[in-house]
């Protein structure tokens, strides 16, 4: 009895081998087949590796450590009541804005104020920005013009902050940036120019420059309001040269007016005359009002034009035409 029971277990063993063995084979033929047939329109997805995880681990930890400073935070402010709002409380005027950093990041809402705002003291860092329109001076800069010539320049930026959050992210120091800006601006700009035209163009040189620096100055949060040439300076040389120039032009221009007036002077002369030739008695009334004139003027001299017609009376007769 023990034999055939011993027989039936083995059997029964050596069953379970080879159903084992066949559910092997299947799988196997079907992982193979899953390997030979074409992608489907899904694709499968990547497992995940170390590196994506640790940016959830790194976010956890970070908002662990902002959710444990801040119940420190109210518990501070809570034990050292009334005190603590001297530093939880923040007040800016009505031209400032208040731009909120809170453990490294600009906290939702943007900049803050005019007014009173509530902040954390161990977790926030405030930033106050002014909203004023800002004047800078340019310093002198020596530029050559597009016909060779050297002239100092100066000139004058307003400009003013209309996003506080993006001036303080995306540069550095703003308004130190906006001058460096606005002085290579003037010196580009004006390269393109002649002399004269700098001399008498400034309207639309300063209205070209606003509009590169209002382009340029836009991703920090500028507005750039007006921009103004103040001062031209040349050289002595050619300042001597133009006053030359100048002085020649305007002789010329005084020889021509004068020459026009002898020119209208004389044609008025000739009119006059044809008119006393016409009527003798205009040529005595004329006598007349040149001895009225000598005489209210109180000379000692008086110069008295005889007529011609006198002195034909001491002339022989004329001989007749016919003879």
């Amino acid at each position: 009895m023990s034999e055939t029971v011993e027989e039936t277990a083995a059997h029964a063993e050596g069953e379970k081998l080879e159903e084992e063995v066949t559910d092997k084979g299947k799988l196997l033929e079907m992982e193979e087949v899953q390997t030979t047939q074409p992608t489907t329109s899904q694709p499968q997805q990547p497992a995940p590796t170390q590196t994506q995880t640790q940016p959830e681990t790194s976010e956890g930890e970070s908002e662990a450590c902002a959710t444990c400073l801040q119940i420190f935070s109210i518990l501070v402010i809570v034990l050292f009541f009334p005190f603590s709002l001297l530093c939880a409380l923040k007040m800016v005027q009505e031209y400032e804005r208040a731009v909120i950093f809170r453990l490294g990041r600009i906290i939702d809402g943007g900049a803050k104020g005019p007014g009173l705002f509530f902040v954390y003291p161990c977790m926030d860092t405030v930033t106050t920005v002014d909203m004023r329109t800002k004047a800078f001076d340019i310093n002198p800069q020596e530029i050559l013009t597009k016909d060779q010539l050297t002239v100092m320049v100066d000139a004058v930026i307003y400009l003013r902050i209309i996003d506080p959050v993006l001036s303080i992210t995306r540069v550095e120091n703003v308004n130190a940036s906006s001058k460096m800006l606005g002085a290579t601006t003037l010196r580009n700009t004006l390269g393109t120019y002649n002399m004269t035209d700098i001399l008498s163009k400034r309207d639309e040189i300063n209205s070209q420059m606003k509009v590169l620096l209002d382009e340029a100055t836009d991703p920090w949060g500028v507005d750039v309001e007006r921009v103004e040439i103040t001062d031209v300076r040349l050289p002595e040389q050619m300042q001597r040269a133009m006053a030359a120039e100048a002085e020649a032009t305007r002789e010329a221009r005084a020889k021509v007016i004068a020459a026009e007036g002898e020119q209208r002077a004389s044609r008025a002369l000739k009119e006059a005359a044809d008119v006393m030739i016409e009527s003798p008695a205009a040529m005595q009334l004329r006598y007349l009002q040149t001895l009225n004139t000598i005489s209210a003027e109180k000379n000692s001299t008086i110069i008295f034009p005889l007529p011609l017609e006198f002195m034909q009376v001491f002339k022989g007769p004329q001989p007749s035409q016919s003879q």
